[in-house]
């Protein structure tokens, strides 16, 4: 049993059409079917005759990391699939396959059963993110002893010999891809969010935001807020448009589209054209998927648009908000 990382495109297009249709996938699809190629030497000059002005570095590279998809992950091994602020982890269960008339982004596809499909990355240690967080499309996760660790936190401990197991044709540029200090400086930025922005104190941070963007806040005091917990309004006094109601949700479980619908109905009542509804755990694929519909209406932010909207809007806000949150 091996683990790999897997993404669904570089800014995660396909996460959701992956999650849905039980597969992982990968781009690259100007390739034909992966097993019309006999060898890993018969794929590296098909890429070298396609892609003449790629170096031959990046050639290998990228010739690595398909070669790995088709041929080295096997049925049984553990993908994960890295998501907004979360992981989802599967078990593959068939081999690769192609499918020529899919979206150009989706033709290659390993079939997969979800076991975990909205596992928080906080609730991974520090150094198994680390492990999980090379740049590279698809490579195997080795370092820190990532395999027995994340097969224990998903199936209990490990049979003998289920872990660790080596492939004798595994390539070096298989393996996992350089450590991204991006990516563990925005985790580090998450856990301190997670700690020091509980409950209320969360809505404050996004109102704080809010205001950094040019708009008027009135956040509503702890308790039952009615469904809104913030209210906002271009300048000057908040009367200006747009107006937003903000729902903030500071729990660690996903949010479903009844949240969606309770903040729509709200913004009737306050006669607001327009909605955010921010929750720490993320959401659920009904409520992406509604979201997606009304896209002029409302916006979700999940932990890590609210990491990127805090980032962006860092020089502008409160002088108390930058002490509560030394960046």
């Amino acid at each position: 049993m091996a683990l790999w990382m897997v993404r669904a495109g570089r800014h995660g297009e396909r996460e959701e059409f992956a999650l849905e249709n039980n597969i992982v996938v990968i781009g690259w699809g100007d390739l034909p079917n992966l097993g019309t190629f006999k060898s890993r030497e018969d794929l590296h000059t098909h890429m070298r005759q396609t892609h003449p002005d790629r170096t031959e570095r990046g050639l290998g590279s990228w010739t690595g990391q398909i070669w790995a998809f088709a041929n080295s992950i096997q049925v049984g091994d553990i993908v994960v699939l890295p998501r907004r602020g979360m992981f989802a982890f599967g078990r593959v269960t068939g081999p690769y396959y192609h499918v020529s008339d899919a979206p150009e982004d989706a033709r290659h596809r390993l079939p997969v059963k979800w076991l975990k499909r909205d596992f928080l990355r906080g609730g991974i240690d520090a150094d198994l993110r680390n492990s999980l967080g090379g740049a590279k499309t698809v490579f195997r996760v080795e370092r820190n002893n990532a395999e027995a660790r994340i097969y224990t936190m998903l199936q209990g401990d490990p049979r003998p010999g289920d872990v660790g197991e080596e492939y004798p044709d595994r390539e070096d540029d298989e393996v996992e891809a350089d450590f991204d200090p991006a990516t563990a400086a925005t985790d580090q930025i998450i856990e301190f969010i997670g700690r020091n922005f509980r409950g209320h104190d969360l809505a404050h941070l996004v109102a704080g935001v809010l205001r950094a963007q040019g708009f008027e806040t009135r956040v509503s005091p702890p308790g039952p807020d009615g469904g809104v917990d913030i209210v906002a309004g271009g300048r000057p006094m908040g009367f200006g448009p747009p107006r937003l109601c903000v729902q903030v949700k500071s729990g660690v479980a996903p949010v479903g589209v009844s949240e969606l619908r309770q903040l729509q109905g709200v913004m009737e009542n306050h006669g607001a054209e327009h909605g955010l509804l921010v929750a720490w755990g993320g959401f659920n694929q009904s409520a992406n998927r509604e979201a997606r519909e009304r896209y002029f209406r409302v916006r979700l932010w999940d932990r890590m648009k609210l990491v990127e909207a805090v980032q962006a809007a860092y020089d502008q806000l409160d002088d108390q908000l930058q002490a509560e949150l030394p960046l």
